[in-house]
């Protein structure tokens, strides 16, 4: 059936609009007989309220919006997850939005964000973002962002962030305790904040535990160059005895090299990396991580989110812990 208007139904039960209006509302100056009538007629004709013109009206929808590097990574799908299910409970729909890591694609994304006047935003940048003023507009209209994972370094921002530095600590520390001697750490993104903390903490906790450890820094950038670049080293005179991945795409581009060498785990190589959790459970022996979880950090980011929007936070920095998860690699 067509959705039916506010005029059919002040039409049928003989009056004004306003008044129909006020009743679906549940207005105090409408008797309690006159909302009765209203809202049965409402239901018997399948009425929907017109949620953008009350958008409009309001400046205001229940919408919360989601803004990711990308989609298909098991750490945004599982953060994602975890939003949407919390949104749910409290009456929120989301709207899902991905970077694709260009600063031109994020700015558009804002501004579709704005259009269609979400009531908050969740944000992690991208590989590109310097300039923070396209977020500050959703500030300027009171919509608070709470960024996660890849957060702005500088303060004044809500963020729910992985513990970067003692994720770090912990797999250096991992490797330390299995006494290895040539180390290759293969990190993200340079420019980005995370893996300055995380690189940074790595080396330092090897200078300090274990400086004559020979450490190995590259920056690959997804699977295909991961695997390049760990086949290169694994196939040179002063071959790795261990290979630490910072996330899962490195990780699957570390594993395609390893298999393609027919290198056993970890009798050839030792394998540690930095993972959600799902990736290193697909190969056997499992791989040992630091477990960094999305679905964990969208809770935690979601209930930043509730207190922004009754405005009862101060921006501020929160971190989700890491833990070490054995598996049979190192």
């Amino acid at each position: 059936m067509q959705q039916s208007t506010l005029k059919k139904l002040s039409e049928v039960l003989g009056i004004s609009i306003s008044t129909v209006s006020r009743a679906l509302k549940d207005h105090p100056d409408i008797s309690e007989n006159t909302k009765s009538r209203v809202k049965e007629l409402a239901l018997a004709l399948e009425y929907e309220p017109n949620n953008y013109a009350v958008q409009l009206r309001t400046r205001q929808s229940n919408v919360l919006g989601i803004m990711v590097p990308t989609i298909d990574n098991f750490f945004y799908d599982s953060f994602i997850a975890a939003v949407e299910e919390d949104a749910r409970v409290h009456g929120y729909s989301v709207m899902i939005m991905q970077s694709r890591d260009k600063v031109q694609l994020e700015t558009s994304n804002l501004h579709l964000f704005r259009k269609n006047m979400v009531m908050g935003l969740f944000a992690s940048v991208s590989i590109e973002t310097e300039d923070m003023a396209p977020f500050k507009k959703l500030d300027d209209m009171k919509v608070p962002v709470v960024f996660f994972d890849r957060v702005p370094e500088e303060d004044g921002y809500h963020k729910v962030c992985l513990a970067d530095a003692e994720a770090a600590r912990i797999a250096a520390e991992a490797i330390i305790e299995k006494k290895k001697k040539r180390v290759l750490a293969l990190f993200g993104h340079p420019h980005l904040s995370i893996t300055r903390i995380r690189c940074a903490t790595f080396q330092e906790t090897f200078a300090k535990q274990a400086p004559k450890t020979k450490i190995s820094i590259e920056y690959p950038e997804g699977i295909a160059e991961s695997k390049r670049v760990a086949l290169e080293a694994l196939k040179g005179k002063q071959r790795p005895d261990t290979i630490f991945c910072m996330g899962d795409l490195i990780l699957i581009g570390v594993m395609y090299a390893i298999h393609k060498l027919q290198l056993k785990v970890p009798e050839d190589i030792a394998v540690i990396g930095i993972s959600n959790g799902l990736i290193p459970t697909m190969y056997d022996p499992k791989i040992t991580y630091v477990e960094t979880n999305g679905f964990k950090l969208g809770k935690l980011a979601f209930a930043q989110m509730l207190t922004s929007l009754r405005g009862d936070s101060a921006p501020q920095e929160v971190r989700l812990e890491s833990i070490l998860v054995e598996g049979g690699s190192l």
